[in-house]
């Protein structure tokens, strides 16, 4: 489709209205709300959170994946405490090693985050019972509910969990968020008394939550309701196509709610069928599980694309989000066996009993996945304009898709003020990818006047995720409009520095106080002064010519949007590298990189730094047949539509076993070295001296296993379990792997290890 896309700015209906929480005994940390925004120390604030287990995760790696965090423009951790993991027997509470949760919370505020605690008692979180102990779920209670014998359990949950936080979940403190059950939907009254028992307990913050989906009732005033959103799910029957409950998260809407997320499970759980209402509550919408990933389940194994899960989240800003939420942002391992959600303890899905990857940006391996990129340069954005975006109101433009089945309209919103606005276009989903849309220009009709633009009509490719200002002003200097996506903001001794990224296939024009300007990537475009350019090349460090307070625009090109890390916070920093950055209180690290630039915005050039932190060349891993597999049965049984996954007996009778001579220099105390498998069949254990220790069911992607973190060392035997998938089974892969089940049905392992070494400081 194309021609002109007209939007029109739609003002708030209302005066901003303060929303009932923090509560005054409970404000603090900076933090207000309104029926429109967050905010923080007065300025509007989008915060961002990522999903990340701690008590899936080994305690030595906490410290890097909180400035993993931080690095990709999170800001909050938010993590489940599992009951079950912490008093698997009643009477005898752990939260020590890898279960410390107070400890946890300091190692996030560290690394400069916030913490929002998902402190149940019911969880979900794919975990066994749903996080009740087993002890728990045999209780004769209603679970869930008021009943008072149900009650005595949850209080003493909450002693034990306020105990072991010692005061950190306090107003003041690093918690700036309780998120109360999950996944409830009949009960306000439930929600009410649970935060009364947390309070009771010792536990508060200035901000409660709850899961809003599914039409939950919630109790006014007592909890910011959260919203949800995934591109596909694991918990769709088998044979099932592409659901219209995902499908619908790739439109411009302000319908918050999703009716598919958790529906196995709340059928399972007796609650009513959902409702596709989303009550606000008089607060702004918020996100806590915009989809990270998705987990695989035996039944359904659903992969996605790095852009599917950017595209979501992207559509979410323009939709109007106040609040990024991911669930998860951080995959991680079950710290014991048995602790996952199945069939046989009365839930609807085969989890695998070990491995939560869930394909996050980033993995349980401590890898990144081909999202954190895309989803780093949004976080940035958010960073930089979160105070902008907080007063700007999401309006949908005059002409949408007819339809979910519609793939040839632009997909896009406008956020504005009236005056300043951002244009966020959205033009992407999954598996049934959009159509180019040719000819396209905008017309954007705001308080302020109608901007038309760009100048020349650009044909938007499937794929674009971008962010185009309309009208802001930025050190005294009107941004017109500009067809490169806004990523952040650098201060400078003299003007700051506007930083854009490209749209690969559209290209950036600039358009600074009615002066435009076809930019390239590297140029530097002035305002204010001469209105002069010049190129940002490594090694152009001569001071600029300037006498008066202006802008500077610079432009990172597509084939860097990967190579692109914004350092967040007060005094943010543009950088490329092709390694891995984060940032701890002494400065930037750096690990896998051959080379790093930082831009200074004074000198308007890039600085070459060394970085002595090369990439791991794959060291080979001898692979070694120890006993082909058996031929599989077609399923191992059902449990109504969805497969069952097959039992122990099952895996040790019938599946090939590989014995891997791992290099000793990957097996080292100071290494950190990754173990790749690349392989084909149904079900994959991971064994050290014969003990599982993770596992995958396969899905046609790479399986990456850090072996510190499974207590690999010189003197274990590795060895891979791997069970053949029939051919005539119909459990659903996704393409990729649909395309190779003959290679499953055979089983197949190829090994490698990369030794990733440390991080270390550029010079």
């Amino acid at each position: 489709m194309s021609g002109a896309y007209e939007v029109t700015h739609v003002g708030w209906p209302t005066a901003e209205t303060t929303s009932a929480l923090p509560e005054p005994a409970e404000r603090a940390r900076g933090i207000a709300v309104t029926d429109r925004a967050l905010y923080r120390d007065g300025r509007g604030w989008v915060p961002v959170s990522g999903e990340v287990h701690y008590s899936r995760l080994p305690r030595h790696r906490w410290d890097e994946r909180m400035r993993q965090l931080r690095a990709a423009g999170v800001g909050i951790a938010a993590t489940y405490a599992f009951w079950n993991h912490h008093v698997p027997e009643r009477g005898r509470p752990s939260f020590d090693g890898h279960l410390d949760i107070g400890a946890f919370v300091d190692v996030a505020a560290t690394a400069g985050l916030d913490v929002v605690l998902r402190i149940g008692p019911w969880a979900h979180g794919e975990s066994r019972n749903g996080g009740f102990p087993d002890w728990v779920q045999a209780a004769p209670v209603e679970h869930r509910s008021d009943d008072p014998a149900y009650l005595s359990l949850v209080r003493e949950w909450f002693g034990q969990l306020a105990a072991a936080l010692d005061g950190r979940a306090r107003p003041g403190g690093p918690v700036v968020g309780i998120q109360l059950e999950n996944e409830l939907y009949d009960r306000p009254d439930h929600i009410r008394t649970l935060k009364r028992l947390a309070r009771e307990a010792g536990m508060s913050a200035p901000l409660w939550t709850a899961t809003a989906w599914g039409g939950a009732e919630l109790p006014d005033g007592e909890v910011l309701p959260v919203f949800g959103g995934y591109a596909d799910g694991f918990w769709v029957d088998p044979d099932a196509p592409w659901d219209p409950t995902f499908r619908a998260h790739y439109f411009p809407s302000h319908d918050w709610d999703d009716p598919g997320v958790g529906a196995d499970v709340r059928a399972s759980q007796g609650f009513a069928a959902a409702s596709a209402t989303a009550d606000l509550h008089g607060f702004p919408p918020a996100t806590c599980e915009l989809g990270g990933g998705m987990a695989t389940a035996y039944h359904r194994r659903p992969v996605l694309a790095g852009r599917d899960v950017a595209a979501l989240a992207h559509l979410k800003i323009g939709n109007g989000s106040a609040w990024q939420g991911y669930y998860m942002f951080v995959g991680g391992r079950n710290p014991a066996p048995r602790l996952q959600e199945s069939i046989d303890t009365g839930y609807p899905n085969d989890m695998p009993e070990f491995g939560y990857d869930f394909h996050a940006p980033i993995g349980q391996s401590g890898d990144l996945a081909d999202s954190a990129p895309l989803l780093r340069a949004q976080h940035a954005f958010l960073d930089a304009f979160g105070d902008r975006l907080a007063r700007m109101r999401s309006s949908l433009p005059d002409e949408r898709a007819a339809s979910l089945d519609d793939r040839t309209t632009l997909r896009w919103a406008l956020r504005c003020d009236g005056d300043e606005g951002i244009a966020v276009i959205s033009h992407h989903q999954p598996f049934e990818q959009v159509e180019a849309a040719a000819g396209v220009q905008l017309r954007v009709r705001r308080e302020a006047g109608e901007t038309v633009f760009p100048e020349t009509p650009v044909t938007v490719p499937p794929g674009t995720l971008a962010r185009w200002p309309v009208g802001l002003e930025i050190g005294g200097i009107r941004v017109d409009w500009a067809t490169a996506s806004l990523v952040t903001l650098l201060p400078g001794t003299e003007r700051p520095t506007l930083v854009l990224v490209e749209d690969a296939g559209v290209p950036p024009e600039i358009s600074l106080d009615g002066v435009v300007t076809r930019a390239t990537p590297g140029q530097v475009v002035t305002g204010g002064s001469a209105g002069a350019t010049g190129d940002a090349t490594a090694g152009d460090l001569d001071q600029p010519d300037v006498d008066q307070p202006g802008l500077d625009v610079v432009v990172v090109g597509a084939a860097d949007a990967a190579r692109m890390w914004v350092r967040p916070g007060a005094q943010p920093e543009l950088w490329l590298s092709d390694g891995e950055l984060s940032w701890d209180a002494d400065g930037a690290l750096l690990r896998g990189a051959n080379a790093a630039q930082r831009y200074d915005p004074d000198r308007r050039g890039w600085l070459d730094l060394t970085a002595d932190a090369a990439p791991p060349s794959p060291l080979p891993v001898a692979v070694e047949v120890v006993r082909d597999a058996r031929p599989a049965p077609p399923e191992y049984g059902f449990a109504g539509p969805r497969h069952r996954a097959p039992a122990d007996d099952d895996v040790e009778r019938g599946a090939a076993v590989y014995r891997l001579r791992v290099p000793a220099a990957a097996l080292e105390p100071d290494a950190d070295a990754v173990l790749d498998l690349d392989w084909a069949g149904d079900v994959g254990r991971l064994q050290i001296d014969g003990t599982t220790v993770d596992d995958r069911f396969w899905d046609g992607t790479r399986w990456s296993v850090s072996l510190r973190d499974v207590g690999a060392d010189d003197g274990n035997e590795v060895s891979v379990q791997v069970l053949p998938l029939a051919p005539e089974s119909t459990v659903a892969l996704a393409a990729a792997g649909a395309a190779r089940r003959a290679d499953a049905a055979a089983t197949h392992l190829e090994a490698s290890v990369r030794v990733r070494g440390l991080w270390r400081r550029p010079s």
